[in-house]
């Protein structure tokens, strides 16, 4: 900036603040009245006073505007207060509450309009009542007694933190002439997570009946090193698992109930790459895979399990150290809510690096990523065989289901069966790639979007009765 801008910068800004946000605007009554002087203007014209009558006419105007604006209160003693959640689900709706207050008890008519970011539901409709804060909803409220508020419903589209600054403000009352519009400061902010419905749901069941979108997940009877409870032996029980003291003491046959052993380390590992920003279903497969991470991350540390995670793109982007208790799962939260997909292809070298970095112990590494980045990465085959010495590794990823709706679609012209037979030759790839990996050890989970968290947290507890993690 030269030095004559910066001299005429602050004018600018006094300027732009008066022109814009600290404007009087001419109500519909005021231009009516205005539009009606045609009558006396006329009736002085055919009198042959037609000067008189039309300045006589403006200067009624101007009379009734002054007297209108000095009834206004002024725009230092109108308050507003917003009250929003601190954090909200994402695509959940949460209340915003606006608080108008002002010193003057005299009744006032307000439009408010909120600073919504643009990636908030309803935040792109236009309303030609507040046409210099496009996209803004307006709520309109009376003021009596110095008091009023509204209330409405917003939805976050996108995760992160969005902070919310101003609030525009119309009032007029008295004559009705003039609306007085100001800006007025109103810091506020609110945080959107990934979707927790699953997450609270899994919390909110009892250890022993995990439930899962309403359905209770499927358990396999367990056994294992770990002592867990003594019950009446029941035929088909193995006889070694005999409780001979309690058999003694009881009068009959009592046996032991063993658990796979606790405190094992479940290691989420999240691709953040291109791919991982594509829309599915209405969010982006990031989205999906988190909330699937997260309601994994929850299951295991109910479990007794100890959860890691890694988030990766070209680079490490997060690590979240291994940790228990459901206490954790705050830190999980809170340190992949914000995580965004990178312009970048994805590393899984550099993922399975941090892996050996940081966790020496054997443990289950789960990794959400794309399918299309599984086809394409000639280097992850390797890495896989090498993790699998030490580690269990599951795979997963996102069926497509356009893919898999154009794969049976009729082919009634030439167009639409090219169209299939690409489809079909994509999900030929897909299943040819799943059953090469799993030959190999590696079991690879291909599955739409609504069943991700599910097959996950299935293939969880399989392994776990198994005690194989």
């Amino acid at each position: 900036m030269t030095t004559s801008s910066k001299r005429r910068w602050p004018l600018f800004r006094f300027l732009a603040d008066r022109l814009v946000h600290q404007f009087a605007a001419p109500t519909n009554r005021l231009l009516g009245l205005a539009a009606a002087g045609v009558v006396p203007l006329g009736i002085g014209y055919a009198l042959g006073a037609g000067m008189a009558a039309f300045w006589g006419w403006n200067a009624l105007l101007l009379a009734l505007s002054i007297a209108d604006l000095a009834m206004l209160p002024r725009r230092k003693d109108v308050q507003v207060r917003r009250t929003l959640p601190e954090r909200a689900d994402l695509q959940q709706p949460f209340t915003v509450g606006l608080e108008v207050s002002s010193s003057d008890l005299r009744p006032l008519h307000v439009e408010l309009a909120d600073d919504l970011p643009i990636t908030f539901a309803g935040a792109l409709h236009w309303r030609k009542s507040f046409d210099e804060v496009p996209g803004t909803p307006v709520h309109r409220i009376h003021l009596k007694q110095g008091k009023a508020s509204v209330t409405y419903e917003a939805k976050g589209m996108e995760r992160g933190s969005y902070a919310l600054r101003y609030v525009w403000m119309r009032y007029w009352g008295g004559l009705g002439l003039w609306k007085r519009q100001t800006r007025i400061e109103c810091l506020g902010g609110v945080r959107i997570y990934p979707d927790m419905s699953r997450v609270r749901g899994i919390l909110g069941s009892m250890q022993s009946t995990l439930l899962l979108d309403g359905r209770k997940l499927a358990r396999k009877p367990r056994s294992g090193s770990e002592f867990e409870s003594i019950r009446d032996y029941q035929q088909g029980d193995d006889v070694r698992h005999i409780h001979w003291q309690a058999t003694a003491r009881t009068g009959k046959l009592m046996t032991s109930v063993r658990q796979p052993e606790r405190g094992k380390t479940v290691t989420i590992l999240l691709d953040c790459g291109r791919m991982m920003g594509a829309e599915l279903e209405g969010q982006t497969k990031l989205d999906r895979t988190l909330e699937a991470a997260l309601t994994l991350a929850a299951v295991a540390l109910k479990q007794g399990d100890q959860v890691s995670l890694i988030a990766f793109s070209g680079s490490v982007l997060k690590a979240v150290p291994a940790g228990k208790g459901l206490p954790h799962l705050h830190d999980l939260t809170e340190a992949v809510f914000d995580l965004q997909h990178e312009p970048a292809e994805v590393n899984y070298g550099a993922g399975f690096a941090q892996v050996m970095q940081s966790q020496k112990k054997r443990s289950l590494l789960v990794l959400f990523s794309d399918m299309e980045s599984y086809l394409h990465d000639r280097e992850l085959p390797a890495y896989a065989l090498r993790m699998r010495r030490s580690h269990s590794l599951l795979l997963l990823s996102l069926n497509d289901p356009l893919v898999h709706e154009w794969s049976r679609k009729r082919p009634d012209d030439t167009r639409t069966a090219f169209i299939r037979s690409a489809a079909n030759h994509f999900e030929a790839d897909r299943r040819s790639y799943v059953r090469r990996m799993s030959a190999q050890g590696v079991p690879v989970l291909d599955v739409p979007a609504g069943q991700l968290a599910l097959s996950a947290v299935n293939a969880y507890l399989e392994l776990k009765a198994r005690d194989a993690l």
